[in-house]
């Protein structure tokens, strides 16, 4: 395997091998909206682990299986086509085929090509599932069997799939659907006090070629065909929640057209910015299937029932089993990708507000001004069994939704809609300075009020995520040097958009405690001899001594002083935080370090998107280089160059060619998608300012993508296609189409805390030739 040197770390290349990683390796996903269709590699259901039909985190099928005569036929071909749709191929010998003589010679063939019985499967996900099936006889002799289709189902809630966790025994059975004998019901009555739920199934057969007979479990079909003759028939999945019937494809494939769904859908990959690069470049085509396997990937996350608009739309965290609104996941996901054009930060923030804590109530550590972090739709969660139906523990939501405003503003200058979203802002840093402040030492910490809370409501919210020096947990109170860091960069920004509203003594006020909050920041936090960020102050105002990637959020945010950043990504990016593929949650000299904890070693590929775009703030173009670098060769390491939620924080090298997977990693997930779109924005250096029509480009592409287009990029009321490339040792850029008014500038961004006078006129003159 070839190796070489670059920025001081190893290059693997992995276009050389025959890598190709798969989460969840024993599953196959197909999805939409608020349902997960987790099939076996057989493309059924046999009700083990966390397979079956899961609509609002309730699986309503656990059991699904097609026997001919008795018989599984063999999968040969299973794939999706859209992340919500499904084809299978599968074959097997007709009943009546007499036994052959084993063909021992070179030309021998496998007995199933020579009879071959051929049954093709598609599936289509709306809120149910439309299922066609076709037999096919490509034997020479006429064959007659028996087809049955089995089902059940348990109603378990999402969090009672693990394979560690005891499975509910729920009484329901199988009732005629309908007149006909070609529809059953299976439904469940749930209560907890005088709440009740009803959930319920009906499989309905459509179409059949023969018509389908009641079995104790699903349905039977006789079966003749002659040579080349085809049977058919089509099975629509239809949830039903408290007696209404949910929405399920009618049609069969590919006779649908699209639905309202599938209208939305299109509207945003029509709209959205498209990436290209050029042949030249070793990851050039890494990088462009790797950006639009992202950007279908966020479409296809779409939670549609919380649409604000067909332009206006929130997702899901990820999948399988964050199929639910995520505060400070949507929010993040929303704004690394913002460069795909506005409408996930528009949903995002109109729906959040919905959810806002309006009263105290300690068990969903719910308190006025508060942002959610969690909303699930489970029967668990809504029969009051846990508090996540509507639970607020996080201080990041609130730090971060207020930021996200403001980057609404600079990417749309939509004043309307931006000064509808403010309130709710100033709400939530209220409450960081009312609630979260529980000592009155200036910084924000958190512990949860609820016997059902989490432990940690910081960034890393995992049970064991924050330890010291010596691997020893800390308990909350806890104030995470990110945390800090988030309010900090919602006040500064928050008051420039306060400015333009006319709210000038706001302004004023967010933006001095801004610049106090850093000055109290760069005291409490900055540990000289590591010449690194505390991870946080603990309940006794002391540093959280450990080193992890939290203080990568520090340099993002602006928060830390600029003579100090350099030393600190520095550190980040040593061989004991940076694996190879990017920066671990805990470094490997900590006694708690875990290359497969959640948040003690593996590698986020989120929090790469945000150190990106940290390095570039300071100037510090080589780290921006060699970590994009590795994102993007990580990403093509898997299938549909799809990066996972996280991955193990093994180091990477010639022995150690891919790293492993978190046991339960998310794919796709949202702000895995959104990072590599941070890494984009980085690059090109690009800073939108929509209020003055403006776009401000500084790129500095590497050797390994010398040339990238955006297509169709929207800052404000216009639109722009830029081509950047190298031109020697230096970027440029070219427009290429531009509608509506926009002045693209080339600048070191705003953002930067290291360019001087004499650059930024430079490139202003620069960018008068342009």
């Amino acid at each position: 395997m070839e190796s070489r040197r670059r920025n001081g770390s190893s290059r693997v290349a992995p276009e050389a091998d025959l890598v190709r990683l798969r989460p969840r390796d024993d599953t196959l996903h197909a999805s939409r909206g608020r349902t997960v269709l987790a099939m076996g590699r057989d493309g059924f259901l046999d009700d083990t682990g966390e397979h079956g039909l899961i609509v609002h985190e309730t699986r309503l099928l656990s059991r699904y299986a097609l026997r001919v005569a008795g018989k599984s036929p063999c999968p040969l071909a299973l794939s999706n086509v859209e992340q919500h749709r499904w084809l299978g191929y599968y074959v097997l010998r007709p009943p009546e085929a007499p036994p052959e003589p084993r063909d021992t010679g070179s030309g021998g063939q496998p007995r199933l090509s020579q009879s071959t019985l051929e049954i093709r499967i598609a599936r289509v996900v709306g809120e149910g599932v439309h299922e066609d099936i076709e037999l096919t006889n490509y034997s020479d002799a006429r064959s007659r069997f028996r087809l049955t289709i089995a089902a059940d189902g348990d109603f378990a809630d999402a969090t009672e799939l693990r394979k560690d966790a005891r499975r509910p025994r729920r009484v329901r059975r199988w009732s005629p659907g309908g007149r006909r004998g070609g529809a059953l019901s299976l439904e469940v009555d749930l209560r907890a006090g005088r709440t009740r739920l009803r959930r319920g199934l009906r499989l309905v057969i459509e179409r059949a070629s023969s018509a389908p007979r009641r079995t104790r479990d699903g349905f039977a079909f006789a079966v003749d065909l002659s040579p080349g003759g085809a049977w058919r028939t089509c099975i629509r999945w239809i949830p039903v929640f408290d007696g209404t019937e949910l929405p399920t494809p009618a049609r069969c494939w590919p006779e649908s057209g699209p639905d309202d769904y599938e209208r939305k859908r299109r509207i945003f990959l029509k709209e959205s910015t498209r990436m290209r690069t050029a042949e030249s470049g070793t990851l050039a085509p890494v990088v462009a299937a790797s950006l639009e396997r992202a950007r279908r990937d966020l479409a296809a996350l779409r939670l549609y029932d919380l649409d604000q608009g067909d332009r206006a739309w929130t997702m899901a965290a990820g999948l399988p089993i964050y199929v639910a609104l995520f505060g400070r996941d949507t929010l993040t996901a929303s704004w690394q990708s913002a460069l795909l054009g506005p409408e996930m930060m528009r949903g995002t923030l109109a729906e959040l507000p919905r959810w806002q804590g309006r009263k105290l109530d300690p068990w969903r550590d719910e308190q006025p001004g508060r942002m959610l972090h969690e909303a699930h739709t489970g029967p668990l969660e809504m029969l009051g069994r846990n508090p996540r139906a509507r639970y607020y523990g996080s201080v990041t939501t609130s730090g971060f939704y207020p930021f996200v405003v403001s980057e609404l503003w600079h990417w749309t200058g939509d004043r309307k809609r931006v000064a509808a979203l403010v309130d709710p802002a100033l709400e939530a840093l209220a409450w960081l300075e009312r609630d979260s402040d529980r000592d009155h030492d200036g910084f924000y910490d958190y512990r949860t009020l609820s016997t059902q809370g989490v432990k940690h409501q910081g960034w890393k919210d995992s049970g064991d995520a924050i330890v010291d020096q010596s691997g020893a947990p800390v308990s909350p109170p806890i104030a995470t040097c990110e945390e800090q860091a988030f309010a900090y960069a919602a006040k500064l920004h928050l008051s420039e958009v306060l400015w333009w509203l006319r709210r000038r003594d706001e302004a004023k006020r967010l933006f001095h405690e801004a610049q106090e909050l850093k000055k109290r920041f760069n005291d409490a936090f900055w540990m000289d001899r590591e010449g690194f960020v505390a991870m946080g102050l603990g309940p006794d105002g002391r540093r959280i001594r450990a080193i992890g990637s939290n203080a990568g959020h520090c340099l993002a945010s602006g928060i830390l002083d600029s003579d100090r950043a350099e030393r600190v990504a520095a550190r980040l990016m040593a061989p004991d935080l940076f694996s190879g593929w990017g920066v671990r949650t805990l470094s490997t000299r900590n006694p708690a370090y875990n290359p497969y904890s959640y948040h003690r070693g593996s590698v986020w590929p989120v929090e790469q998107g945000t150190f990106a775009l940290g390095f570039f703030r300071y100037g510090l173009m080589g780290h921006l280089e060699t970590l994009a670098r590795a994102q993007f060769e990580a990403a093509e390491l898997f299938e549909l160059y799809r990066l996972p939620e996280v991955i193990s924080g093994h180091a990477r090298s010639s022995a150690l060619p891919f790293p492993a997977l978190y046991p339960r990693s998310n794919s796709p997930q949202a702000w895995s998608s959104s990072a590599l779109f941070s890494f984009v924005q980085a690059l090109l250096g690009l800073y939108p300012y929509a209020p003055l029509r403006m776009l401000i480009v500084d790129p500095h592409l590497p050797e390994w993508l010398p040339e990238l287009t955006l297509e169709g990029l929207r800052v404000g009321r216009a639109e722009v296609t830029l081509r950047f490339y190298r031109n020697g040792g230096r970027s440029s850029y070219e427009v290429l189409e531009k509608r509506g008014t926009l002045h693209v500038v080339r600048q070191p961004s705003p953002w930067s805390l290291t360019a001087g006078v004499g650059e930024r006129l430079r490139d202003v003159l620069s960018s008068l030739i342009h």
